[in-house]
């Protein structure tokens, strides 16, 4: 019975986009210009966050470690779908690897939600409650909410995999998807899924819905004080200051609700792989370019950064 309930496979065979045979070509330079948009997009926001004096607020501490977040979660899965990519073939990955590509994209994803939901409390405190936002949000608190963020990721990973991965699998499991992504690789399994898929389901539900609620009812918040604003001039002010992050928190949960909570019925494998390509691929490569073009703090740090490399250059 020991030997019948352990995992068989050694290696998960991963589609990709190799039953796509016309695309992989567009799909590899789309995939690799996008990768290399997004490393610049978050270096800079990390360096400008970092470098300028007038961007060492709270906001601005948590850009910094949501783009350090993107950069990581992109590595994860691009390199690798990359090289699938760029084969005619499916290729084979470890189970180990496999593992391995799917704690890190738990991690990085469930710490992104915690630090959308830090970023809309730090929009609530500084517009509801300007008199205790020194308080509200000091750096001993923003440290432990950024260290909350990483440890519930870490944590709900810890126990995503171990759940997962001690599941039997058939001797050689083909994953229809270009990651080893939670539903993909869970529905593979032989037997004794069911706790898993609880566990997916609760997670989901904690993790997507509740930063989601919360983030909205900040938000309710903070725009039932803009209303009550006299001045048309003072309520433009303000609100350009949450606009930035209500795209990108619309982009992340929107993205994500697709994804993982719409119905599987209906759905195919080609769909899933597409979705989960904008939602990995495409949003990481779009939240510094909103930041940067929507934020009047960041472009004028990015052209003061600018104008003092040109003249170091022009004083060589």
């Amino acid at each position: 019975m020991a030997e019948e309930n352990s995992t068989t496979a050694t290696e998960f065979l991963l589609l990709g986009f190799s039953d796509l045979r016309g695309l992989q070509g567009p799909l590899y330079w789309m995939v690799l210009l996008v990768y290399l948009i997004t490393l610049l997009g978050n270096s800079l926001i990390i360096l400008l966050t970092q470098a300028s004096p007038g961007l060492q607020t709270p906001m601005y501490f948590f850009l910094r470690h949501l783009s350090t977040v993107e950069l990581i979660y992109t590595t994860d899965i691009v390199p690798r779908t990359l090289v699938d990519l760029a084969s005619p073939q499916p290729r084979a990955i470890s189970v180990q690897s496999c593992a391995a590509q799917m704690y890190f994209f738990i991690v990085l994803g469930i710490s992104e939600c915690c630090l959308l939901m830090a970023m809309a409390y730090d929009r609530y405190a500084a517009i509801c409650r300007p008199l205790h936002y020194s308080t509200l949000m000091s750096q001993q608190a923003c440290q432990a909410m950024v260290g909350t963020s990483w440890l519930m990721g870490i944590m709900t990973a810890t126990t995503h995999c171990s759940l997962i991965f001690t599941l039997p699998f058939p001797s050689h499991p083909i994953i229809p998807h270009f990651l080893c992504d939670i539903l993909p690789v869970l529905r593979l399994a032989s037997a004794g899924k069911r706790k898993s898929e609880i566990s997916v389901m609760t997670a989901t539900v904690v993790f997507i819905m509740i930063p989601f609620s919360l983030i909205v009812t900040s938000y309710a918040r903070v725009l039932g004080a803009i209303l009550a604003m006299a001045s048309p001039q003072s309520r433009r002010k303000v609100f350009s200051t949450c606009s930035s992050h209500l795209l990108v928190v619309s982009l992340f949960f929107g993205s994500a609700s697709i994804t993982y909570i719409r119905p599987r019925a209906g759905s195919s494998a080609t769909t899933d792989r597409i979705l989960s390509l904008f939602y990995t691929v495409v949003t990481p490569m779009l939240n510094p370019i909103i930041y940067t073009l929507r934020n009047k703090e960041v472009t004028e740090a990015l052209r003061h950064l600018m104008k003092r490399q040109m003249s170091s250059a022009r004083g060589d």
